[in-house]
């Protein structure tokens, strides 16, 4: 949409390559995150650089909000029913998984007229590496743009936008205009997801590349 197109436009993206050691750490990367059953889902689409405690304060600070993780249908469905009236920002977030575990953290930020069914959100790990004695978290981020049936249960499920760069500038957007970021650089890593499918069964598409994020 125009908001991400806006986003995009306005990063200031650094020039300088990645060193050979943090390349080698990206393009040893899983490019997918799974859910419980093994179905291969969202891509890995950013990784930011710094301390749990950096990381949780520069997002707090761009108003990114925790998601509740208790991902009950009976929540959900009553966010349906009262879809344009509940302005719940800590809307269930399901559980994925990516190292063998699931997400340290999810965050999402709604959008103001569409409180409910649009929402931007992420999740993240921490890897599993560090980099110069830094800690690595790896996230994977796409945005809510309405409901859909789940194709594995048939249960209501966030319809995303096939477009996941969006969201993955809408992130690194955030950050930047509150003066958080030192410094972001796109890397293109080994065996690139361009076409994939949720694990919803929603199908998405991306130019591959990492947004990697080094915060302040």
């Amino acid at each position: 949409g125009t908001e991400a197109v806006t986003s995009k436009a306005s990063l200031k993206i650094s020039d300088t390559p990645l060193d050979a050691e943090l390349r080698k750490h990206l393009d040893g990367l899983p490019r997918r995150v799974n859910d419980q059953f093994n179905n291969l889902g969202d891509m890995v689409n950013f990784v930011i650089v710094g301390s749990q405690k950096d990381v949780q304060s520069a997002l707090e600070d761009a108003t990114w909000h925790v998601a509740d993780t208790s991902n009950t249908m009976a929540v959900v469905n009553a966010a349906v029913q009262t879809y344009g009236s509940k302005d719940y920002l800590a809307m269930p977030m399901s559980t994925l998984f990516l190292f063998g575990r699931k997400q340290d953290f999810g965050y999402e930020m709604a959008e103001p007229i569409a409180m409910v069914a649009s929402r931007h959100h992420f999740r993240i790990w921490k890897a599993p590496f560090t980099w110069k004695d830094h800690e690595v978290w790896v996230g994977a981020g796409t945005h809510d743009i309405g409901f859909a049936k789940d194709r594995r249960n048939n249960n209501v499920t966030h319809k995303i936008d096939p477009a996941v760069d969006g969201e993955r500038d809408n992130i690194a957007s955030s950050l930047q205009k509150a003066n958080i970021a030192k410094s972001m650089t796109y890397y293109l890593p080994a065996n690139p997801v361009q076409e994939a499918k949720n694990a919803t069964g929603d199908s998405y598409h991306s130019d591959g590349r990492l947004l990697v994020i080094f915060l302040q």
